[in-house]
């Protein structure tokens, strides 16, 4: 089992943070407060100090007069400098939280401009020194796979993901966790699972869902419950013990990496590593499938599925002119066209000579992905249009 820390903005606020203040500018401004909880972490028991920049991103600090390499730099800092201050060895994860505006289709937001935000916080926190690379409080499992992809492709380190889920099991922008296990694993992560909006007992039947079917060491980062205003100040009602109950009962079935979301502190991180600290994972008897999916819906291969396969231009000169003029809302109403029909995946197949399939490709399947919500099958002779279609497809 390895402990993480818990929260740093709901510290910062019992610490006179006030609404709207930014976080990551305490790292140069008042570096000590920083430093003091991650040293309580450590003396806790954390294995793990989580950098202080979950809002770190250039986007978000546009209007902050320090830049995203000085933030990011004294946040690493200031958790190297806890560590030799407490005596206490940990690793220090470069903490990437969500950008902050939505991506397209439900935003304006490009995926390569999410990308390249993430890219950003990547290069300056390995330059930093930072251990590890942990993604968290994520909605939308398109900024996910923008994040994902940017610390793999630009670091060797360890990469977490952890997503944030409303009790009924879905993401605010309709994600699954079957869909986020196929997506997250399949991008290679290193740790997946949840982290805030609910308390542990809440989230617990969907970290059963994710310890059932996930293949890869599963993450619980749970809030203190949910916050309620009392004389005019939010608080947090769970317990240490009331949250570690159901934290032990995740131990037994499988449950690998623990820490704290909102409303935790170095008391709940204590009582969790007191317990569990050292302890061997335990084996889970892991449910093997084969999926493709969209984020909010999966298909499991080993049973009969129909296949829409009119999205493709041989031998129809409507849709090969359609092609060839750059007219995606013909081919839009062919989709629709087989979804109404009961298609569960839809098959899309673009190869005509004189087009720029690649380019078109990766059109129609952004497109594709506003309207829709089933599977695409990304079909094409040619590996390099596959390879770009996947990349920027939402989903398996």
């Amino acid at each position: 089992m390895i402990i993480f820390d818990g929260a740093m903005g709901t510290v910062l606020q019992q610490r006179g943070l006030k609404a709207g203040d930014i976080p990551e500018r305490l790292n140069i401004e008042n570096s000590e407060d920083i430093i003091d909880i991650h040293k309580s972490y450590l003396k806790a028991g954390a294995e793990i100090l989580t950098t202080n920049t979950f809002g770190a991103n250039a986007l978000k600090m546009n209007e902050l007069e320090y830049s995203v390499e000085e933030v990011i730099s004294a946040a690493v800092q200031n958790a190297r400098q806890a560590i030799i201050e407490a005596g206490i060895d940990a690793a220090v994860a470069l903490d990437m939280g969500p950008i902050g505006e939505l991506l397209e289709p439900m935003g304006s937001l490009e995926f390569d401009e999410a990308y390249n935000l993430y890219q950003q916080q990547v290069l300056i926190g390995v330059e930093s020194g930072a251990d590890l690379i942990h993604i968290e409080t994520i909605a939308d499992l398109y900024e996910a796979r923008a994040a994902v992809l940017a610390a793999k492709e630009n670091s060797n380190l360890p990469v977490f993901c952890t997503l944030t889920f409303e009790e009924d099991g879905r993401t605010f922008t309709g994600g699954s966790i079957r869909s986020m296990i196929s997506v997250l694993e399949g991008l290679g992560v290193d740790g997946i699972g949840l982290n805030c909006s609910l308390g542990p007992e809440k989230l617990e039947p969907l970290v059963e869902e994710v310890l059932r079917y996930s293949e890869t060491p599963v993450i619980l980062q749970a809030n203190a419950g949910l916050p309620v205003v009392e004389n005019g100040e939010t608080v947090f009602k769970i317990s240490p013990a009331e949250y570690f109950k159901p934290i032990s009962r995740l131990y037994k079935k499988g449950l690998a990496v623990v820490g704290g979301c909102c409303g935790t502190n170095e008391g709940f991180i204590s009582l969790i590593a007191n317990n569990l600290k050292n302890k061997k994972v335990k084996e889970r008897q892991v449910t093997k499938e084969s999926l493709v999916c969209s984020p909010s819906q999966s298909v499991n291969l080993a049973g009969v599925n129909v296949v829409g396969e009119r999205i493709n231009p041989t031998g129809k000169a409507a849709f090969k002119e359609a092609l060839r003029n750059g007219d995606l809302d013909y081919i839009l109403k062919v989709a629709v066209e087989e979804v109404d029909a009961g298609a569960d995946i839809l098959d899309v197949n673009l190869g005509l000579p004189d087009i720029d399939e690649k380019e078109t490709m990766v059109k129609l399947i952004k497109e594709l992905q506003g309207i829709l919500d089933i599977p695409l099958q990304i079909d094409s002779s040619d590996p390099e249009v596959i390879e770009e279609a996947l990349r920027y497809y939402n989903g398996t």
